[in-house]
């Protein structure tokens, strides 16, 4: 039996995580970690997260505690996260809310005292000759890896994801048949800690608007106007308000505040196939440290069900380049791209993508 310090968000994952450990016969704490607007508002959520989260607590007979890492979080994660914008780069905040708050701020100031640390996110682990490795979950729709690929080799050692061998439709039904009281409840949707609100609002709110051109790259006609470039990443389709689409984003001018898009379902400007990375982390540790010969491996541009096939090569430093076998779609400067091994299955690390060489050029 482990003492887990058990992080609840008031949504059905974590509330079955909880129930599984407690099954295995672990003792748990409860913890909910609370996050404010940075301009004094409260969690739109917070206050019903909080409620579900004490009655999780009261039907477990278990501890429960709400912390705060509220000024941790808007000088990390969303300095990092408005930065990247500003910079005309598309940011990923959850990995670094995972990395930074999570399994971060709140290791060191609570998490420490516990032998494990528990959340409700879909991924395992499996230890290989000796190692701990961040592995993917049986439910590849859920999957959640992705999100987790910046985290340290001594956070993964602290850490156990009851859900990882469970798909999500029996998640359901666990809390169905258990009787929580939230199982029917909606999953949450919008940015790490921040509840409800709508991305491109929180950006408005933080970055204000600058009107520019929307311009087609082939013709170089105007076709309309946006209202900043950080509302838009390279890939983007919805959002952009212009008839006889669809219309996507291919290619940003930061200096003039243009949008370039391209027209067609399946328009070539979207796709490339390499990937050039830099600040390459390596969770456990790099699996290829001897070689600088292309390495075969799956990875993933954004969060999707599905893996790419692809050859990973090291440059020097900290600097690789994936060859994907196939065209990738919206490739944008400034995520993150999730390295896995050629199974799918370890998840190895990730990278910032620095730049894409588009099959149109």
């Amino acid at each position: 039996m482990s003492k887990i310090a058990m992080l609840i968000s008031g949504g059905v994952d974590s509330a079955v995580a909880t129930h599984q450990l407690l099954q295995q016969g672990h003792d748990l704490h409860l913890f909910y970690i609370r996050i404010g607007m940075n301009d004094g508002r409260g969690d739109c959520s917070a206050e019903e997260d909080i409620e579900m989260c004490s009655f999780i607590a009261k039907k477990f007979n278990l501890p429960f505690d709400v912390v705060s890492l509220h000024q941790e979080y808007w000088d990390n994660v969303m300095e990092y996260a408005l930065r990247t914008v500003r910079a005309g780069l598309t940011p990923n905040p959850d990995i670094m809310c995972n990395k930074m708050i999570k399994f971060g701020f709140f290791e060191q100031r609570w998490g420490h005292e516990f032998d494990l640390t528990a959340t409700g996110h879909y991924a395992s682990t499996a230890i290989i000759d000796g190692e701990k490795w961040l592995t993917t979950a049986v439910d590849p729709v859920k999957d959640q890896t992705d999100f987790l690929a910046q985290i340290s080799r001594e956070q993964l050692a602290h850490l156990i994801f009851p859900l990882g061998d469970i798909p999500k439709s029996r998640v359901r039904e666990i809390a169905i048949e258990t009787r929580m009281p939230n199982a029917y409840r909606k999953d949450s949707q919008g940015i790490c800690f921040l509840g409800k609100i709508d991305y491109n609002e929180f950006i408005r709110n933080e970055l204000g608007e600058k009107p520019g051109p929307i311009i087609e790259l082939e013709t170089g006609k105007k076709l309309g106007t946006h209202r900043g470039f950080w509302f838009h990443t390279i890939g983007q389709r919805k959002g952009l308000g212009l008839s006889g689409g669809p219309w996507y984003v291919v290619k940003k001018n930061v200096h003039d505040n243009v949008i370039y898009v391209s027209q067609g379902f399946d328009t070539a400007k979207q796709y490339g196939r390499i990937l050039h990375l830099a600040e390459m982390h390596f969770i456990t540790r790099n699996p290829w440290p001897d070689t600088t010969n292309p390495i075969e491996i799956t990875f993933k541009n954004r969060h999707a069900p599905n893996f790419t096939n692809a050859t990973i090569r090291h440059l020097g430093d900290d600097q690789y380049v994936i060859h994907s076998d196939e065209p990738v779609q919206g490739i944008a400067p400034g995520q993150f791209a999730v390295v896995y091994d050629r199974n799918s299955h370890i998840c190895y690390g990730s990278g910032i993508i620095t730049g894409q060489n588009p099959d149109y050029e």
